[in-house]
């Protein structure tokens, strides 16, 4: 379903409508577009703000001198009744701007005006099963199209242009519980996607697309035993590489409903050329019904993006009882030591410990706690396995007639960091990370599977640790695991950081206030409500000379589903679907300065 310019009037309409549709100062999104996106601020083509996702820009017109007079330029409501999450990073390209909405909805506007150019919205069969919320995290742009997924587990492409379908695929049955809410990737002329529905029992699964028809390409199950696919004139044929034997970590057939789905996609990584993905909770959450390390669930994998093929994985959580997940963004760096150049990534997961690994191989080089408090493990060995307390793991229910014994653990499931993306500044070598400070009574209880139908085996109450704050965005040093600065703040924070040469850090709350912080002292420098809660994540370009900072409001997101202590906190928040822009007036503009 498409609607073209219907919040401008018909005349003017029809002109920007045509102008868009005859090219005008429309050129295709090319790999070297792709490629170069960090490096290029007047655009931004890749979801991360550049293929290693650091969401870090060069520009500085921008700064810490000058932020308090950013104004908005612009806002553009999405309309209708679906304001649910609006977690979309918005992509921009020539003057035109790519969004997505709540219930699988793509948007282009004029990113001068805010005026709408087209509207999609994908029919939605009844049947849908996302686990939490009907959100969706922004488009990828390849040549003249704009493709994204849709939460009956279906890739779309659109003509950039028109909004006119070009081709649909269909990537999972929706019926298991599949479903897809992350914005897909394109790495050398392949399109990537992951799935979700790991609540579900589904297998989870990384697959390539030939993204100027859809055809497949690969496909890379996230479960051990699980063969993995290329294609070949259309014909599935198996590669050899199932990355482990069936039941070698599973017990009995537990690993053919095993989850692990790669749920928030991942990131690519030119220098060692591999893909960088996530991988979410083993299937049921009771994790007494599957001992062993439950490969390759709660993990992080290095994927070869020509066959599929793992190179490398690391596991975070083995034997995850508390769905912790893998899922979280594994984001390249550099940095000096001993003299020497350590090319290495990093990660904040939801069991609250920050890792730094080798990028190369995977190896453990570091890890530390980033909340104040966690009690399922001790610690990390010198592997960087945890050091599990025994006792903070839930009881087995077929000892206690039905429900297991209920622990408290911190953090809780939702994460000492979830999905919300937090960026790295090549300036200052710190990551900022969006965090939470909460726990959680969990207990497992009996289940067993039935395709389609939820597949937990456990309970929980979420419980806030402080009484004047959840959420806390971090400064983090990854070279000695300090926090370097916090910011506290009284909900949870559900949505992702950018970092600019500005010296400026951005995020939004719950509360609805987009915020700029000094990146070296944390000090907030600038606040603005935008009406409803911000759980999207803010970008920043380049247009006409001027420098732009755009974010999606819209509150929702896992956090209000779940109730409880937390539920108490932001039941009074009101929902929204708004695209902002801000710019600074002209004379602040032009005393553009750095302090550094």
């Amino acid at each position: 379903m498409i609607r073209l310019g219907t919040r401008t009037p018909f005349a003017l309409t029809t002109l920007v409508a045509s102008l868009v549709m005859a090219g005008a100062a429309q050129a295709a999104v090319t790999d070297d577009d792709i490629a170069n996106d960090q490096a290029t601020p007047d655009d931004v083509v890749t979801n991360g703000m550049g293929w290693r996702g650091q969401r870090f820009s060069p520009l500085e017109t921008l700064n810490s001198d000058n932020v308090e007079r950013l104004q908005p330029a612009w806002a553009f409501s999405l309309g209708g009744e679906k304001q649910r999450g609006q977690e979309s990073q918005p992509m921009v390209k020539d003057g035109v701007m790519y969004i997505t909405g709540s219930y699988s909805r793509v948007y282009a506007v004029d990113a001068r005006t805010g005026e709408e150019l087209w509207q999609y919205e994908a029919r939605l069969p009844q049947g849908i099963m996302p686990c939490c919320d009907v959100i969706n995290r922004g488009v990828a742009l390849y040549e003249d199209l704009v493709i994204f997924g849709t939460l009956d587990a279906r890739l779309v492409a659109l003509n950039k242009d028109t909004g006119k379908v070009v081709w649909r695929q269909k990537v999972a049955e929706y019926e298991e519980g599949y479903s897809i809410s992350a914005a897909p990737l394109i790495v050398k002329g392949k399109l990537i996607t992951g799935v979700a529905g790991g609540e579900f029992g589904v297998v989870g699964r990384i697959s390539a697309y030939d993204p100027t028809n859809g055809e497949p390409l690969w496909t890379r199950p996230t479960v051990e035993g699980h063969m993995g696919y290329v294609y070949e004139d259309g014909e599935a044929i198996e590669n050899g590489i199932t990355g482990g034997e069936a039941g070698k970590t599973w017990p009995g057939e537990m690993w053919k409903n095993g989850g692990a789905a790669p749920w928030l996609g991942g990131f690519y990584d030119p220098e060692i050329d591999k893909l960088l993905i996530g991988t979410g909770n083993p299937a049921p959450w009771n994790s007494h019904l599957r001992p062993g390390d439950n490969l390759y669930s709660s993990s992080r994998l290095a994927i070869d993006p020509d066959d599929g093929s793992i190179s490398w994985h690391f596991q975070t959580t083995p034997h995850d009882g508390w769905d912790f997940d893998g899922v979280n963004e594994l984001i390249s760096f550099d940095y000096e030591e001993g003299g020497e150049v350590v090319k290495a990534a990093a990660t904040a997961d939801r069991n609250g410990f920050f890792y730094v690994l080798d990028r190369t191989d995977g190896d453990f080089i570091r890890g530390f706690p980033f909340v104040d408090e966690i009690t399922w493990a001790s610690g990390l060995d010198d592997n960087g396995r945890p050091l599990y307390n025994d006792e903070r793991r839930p009881g087995d229910p077929r000892e206690g007639g039905g429900e297991g014994e209920s622990v408290f653990v911190a953090p809780s499931f939702l994460g000492g960091k979830n999905w919300m993306p937090m960026a790295y500044s090549q300036d200052t070598g710190y990551f900022y990370v969006p965090s939470n400070e909460w726990g959680m009574d969990i207990w497992n209880e009996e289940v067993a599977y039935k395709q389609g139908a939820a597949y937990l085996g456990a309970g929980f109450t979420i419980k806030p640790l402080n009484e004047d704050y959840v959420g806390v965005l971090r400064a983090i040093d990854p070279r000695t695991g300090e926090t370097v600065w916090r910011y506290n703040n009284y909900a949870p924070l559900w949505g992702g950081v950018m970092a600019t040469a500005g010296n400026l850090v951005f995020t939004g709350n719950p509360e609805g206030y987009l915020m700029a912080f000094d990146a070296r002292s944390g000090e907030k420098l600038y606040e603005f409500n935008t009406g409803s809660g911000i759980v999207g994540t803010p970008i920043t370009w380049e247009m006409d000379g001027e420098q732009y900072v755009s974010v999606m409001s819209g509150w929702g997101g896992a956090v209000p589903l779940w109730g409880g202590e937390i539920g108490k906190r932001v039941k009074d928040f009101n929902q929204g679907a708004m695209l902002w822009t801000f710019r600074l007036p002209g004379q602040a503009a032009s005393e553009g300065l750095v302090s550094r």
